[in-house]
């Protein structure tokens, strides 16, 4: 996610374990340092540790960096079994594995030997991951998935993948991930183009994430060639990765702001007039849920959107604002419809967001049910 999880203290992968601490559980999360690979000076045999205040629980992370050197592969390889170690003093009652397809099933490999129940939290279709395509990874997450006593999605089409492509045994729950709304909260408009050096008085369409064709940016880009001819006062704004083979358009009227820090990201969204959520129809579109339809939502930004997954149900109550996925066409037909009507007519959607807190609440019973599970 272009975010670090312990530091940036960012979505669900860090606010599952702190908001269970806050509860009142004592929680010892176990991350790998991903970036440690681009790293040379890293000490790839010293692991770190944080404690974070969760009162009255406790939090406690401890991440260990993999590098490309031999020893760093000779100690990637020996990691299940430190962990098993670790967690054999610790004694967990429940484990919980997420992040990707290797974690999923050395959390199932891990509550088989502790003999304990283990949950497993898909906030994506790993399935689309390019790990999959590594040989036994697919059918090492389903039958993990498959055996786990309780698997938690992030949205409603991927709860329906799991029962039925993955056949399981144990409860599966829908969850989206919800924003930090102290973050992500309606604002001056002026205020936050002025604070991104964005024009004042222009019209601003845009978004933010991976600006990449996985991710679904080419319809946005080839819409742009024909809305910024047909509104001379259009400016196109985007923030996020891209490769060097799908460069962001170019021209006077379009801002690109790099990676912007996840702080900075709820002045965009105030700053924009409309935001773009443009998902493709691919096994990663039908079963993800765009954190930036909340963020945007949460902000007060009228949106256009793609009509695939679980985006088609949260925006059913505002079908203009939907547009077929990949369909360059109707996405800029969508955009000239509410540019045409915005101040007028804008169909904001009602959309409630519960935070994190919320949501957490409502699945830690679950959680707790199953760990007094013989």
């Amino acid at each position: 996610m272009s975010k670090d999880v312990i530091l940036d203290r960012y979505a669900r992968l860090y606010e599952i374990p702190y908001q269970l601490a806050k509860i009142g559980h004592e929680v010892q999360a176990f991350c790998l340092d991903y970036h440690a690979v681009s790293t040379s000076s890293t000490d790839h045999t010293v692991d770190h540790v944080w404690q974070h205040d969760a009162a009255p629980g406790r939090l406690s992370w401890s991440s260990y960096p993999i590098g490309r050197n031999i020893a760093a592969t000779l100690a990637m390889l020996a990691y299940p079994s430190r962990l098993l170690r670790e967690l054999q003093t610790y004694r967990p009652d429940v484990i919980i594995g997420a992040s990707d397809i290797p974690h999923v099933a050395m959390t199932g490999w891990l509550a088989r030997r502790l003999q304990v129940p283990y949950v497993i939290d898909l906030y994506d279709n790993f399935e689309g991951f390019g790990q999959a395509k590594i040989p036994g990874f697919v059918r090492a997450l389903r039958r993990t998935t498959q055996k786990a006593n309780l698997v938690i999605t992030t949205s409603e089409p991927l709860r329906e993948k799991v029962l039925t492509d993955y056949a399981a045994r144990g409860a599966v729950v829908s969850m989206p991930s919800s924003v930090n709304l102290q973050l992500f909260h309606p604002g001056q408009k002026e205020h936050a183009r002025s604070m991104l050096g964005l024009p004042l008085d222009a019209k601003l369409i845009g978004t933010a994430g991976g600006l990449t064709s996985d991710k679904g940016i080419e319809p946005l880009y080839a819409a742009w060639q024909t809305l910024s001819i047909r509104y001379p006062q259009l400016h196109l704004v985007l923030a996020g990765p891209f490769n060097p083979s799908l460069p962001p358009p170019s021209g006077a009227r379009v801002h690109y702001l790099g990676m912007l820090d996840h702080v900075k990201v709820p002045d965009l969204f105030r700053a924009l007039d409309i935001g773009i959520i443009s998902i493709p129809d691919t096994p990663f579109g039908r079963y993800c849920f765009p954190q930036k339809a909340y963020e945007m939502l949460a902000c007060n930004l009228d949106v256009v959107v793609s009509d695939v997954g679980e985006m088609a149900s949260l925006f059913s109550e505002v079908p203009e604002a939907l547009f077929p996925a990949g369909d360059a066409k109707s996405l800029d037909l969508a955009i000239s419809r509410r540019l045409d009507f915005y101040g007028k007519n804008k169909h904001l959607t009602t959309i409630q967001i519960d935070d994190w807190e919320a949501l957490i609440k409502r699945i830690e019973p679950k959680i707790r049910a199953i760990s007094s599970t013989p």
